[in-house]
């Protein structure tokens, strides 16, 4: 039981007490972290044919014609001719070759446009078994490089047919050379790409497509992929949405014993927690979790804190859990100066987030 779970002095009113994440230190297998690189389960059951093209918008039809061509390319042999491997890519394999013309494509488009949903329907339609096909946002990319390091991650991806990556990030140059580099060793190995992007910090809210940036971040990689432009309003760019008023912590901790499944923490408890986890392990703390529950939510205390919190809000959002709070709302979470720094397109993303499953946590007060 976590201490948190009697901070506010409640006695339990059920009779089982509830999680908390500052108790798990979870463990996680190589094999798991490579298996788990598939679309978010929001993204379980989008398809091409479930992507609703705006009329006035004839490049959403186009987009989709085009990926639904590229995914029906990758099926057969290795494009690189490469033997099926075993796990982390050890086994036989004739030498790889780099393939002609481009192996990837580039979604090029503003907020709120669909770039996920139709990232996801191509890794769907992409005929090959889940095992040879990844999916991951460019963070999940960067942890796998620091949990296997360089030339394991290169190993256990060269035998894949697809490697998808969303929001491919071009606010860090180290990690983006990084990602650049791996990138590059995947398409000598054959593998075929293909991504979306956020804008550079300096472009953020302007509304724009951020090809151009994409294309000279990679470097040499730009030859190998196609730029799909798709069209449309940008429906994020209207600003933040406003955070609902959190609870107190009666409320609080009351909601996190009558749900079961739910985690009670302590949010400056939870933040410490967070620097003893690799962020790679994130997902795996939030197994099993039906709501999050989190007393005394106060503004962050630095920028390394900060991105900790970013990768567990993804985590989080990427499962639908509701996250039910006392404190500060969300949209208080982080200062002027990390809001206007090089990493603030990550921190309106966090906000807008943990925003949304707030909202969705409302509901367990009302049945507490």
């Amino acid at each position: 039981m976590s201490s948190s779970s009697a901070a506010s002095g409640i006695s339990p009113i059920a009779d089982a007490a509830p999680l908390s994440l500052c108790a798990r230190e979870p463990y996680v297998p190589a094999d798991r972290l490579v298996a788990e690189m598939v679309p978010p389960p929001r993204f379980d059951s989008v398809r091409f044919a479930t992507y609703i093209p705006d009329p006035n918008q004839p490049s959403q039809t186009e987009a989709v014609g085009v990926l639904e061509a590229f995914a029906a390319g990758l099926g057969g042999t290795h494009s690189a001719g490469t033997a099926k491997r075993g796990f982390l890519g050890f086994g036989k394999g004739r030498a790889a070759k780099t393939p002609a013309g481009p192996r990837g494509v580039y979604l090029d488009g503003g907020y709120g446009v669909g770039k996920t949903h139709l990232l996801a329907s191509l890794w769907h339609a992409t005929p090959a078994e889940p095992a040879l096909k990844a999916f991951g946002t460019f963070v999940e990319l960067t942890n796998l490089v620091g949990a296997l390091g360089f030339q394991q991650t290169v190993r256990t991806l060269s035998g894949h047919r697809l490697l998808c990556i969303d929001e491919f990030e071009l606010d860090d140059p180290g990690d983006t050379v990084l990602v650049s580099t791996l990138l590059g060793k995947l398409v000598d190995a054959g593998v075929a790409l293909a991504a979306t992007s956020n804008t550079l910090p300096g472009k953020l809210g302007e509304g724009r497509f951020a090809s151009v940036d994409f294309l000279r971040e990679i470097q040499g990689l730009s030859a190998h992929f196609r730029s799909l432009r798709i069209d449309g309003d940008d429906y994020r760019h209207r600003g933040l949405p406003e955070a609902p008023a959190p609870f107190s912590d009666e409320q609080v901790t009351k909601a996190a014993y009558a749900t079961p499944g739910a985690s009670l923490d302590d949010f400056p408890h939870l933040l410490a927690h967070l620097a003893k986890v690799h962020p790679s392990r994130y997902g795996a703390l939030t197994d099993d979790l039906r709501a999050v529950c989190l007393t005394d939510v106060q503004p962050i205390p630095d920028q390394s804190t900060a991105l900790r919190l970013v990768v567990l809000a993804d985590r989080l959002y990427d499962r639908e859990v509701p996250v039910l709070t006392s404190g500060l709302p969300f949209d208080r979470l982080f200062s002027e100066e990390m809001l206007n720094g090089g990493y603030r397109k990550k921190y309106f993303r966090a906000i807008s987030r943990l925003t949304a499953l707030a909202r969705d946590a409302k509901g367990l007060v009302k049945t507490a």
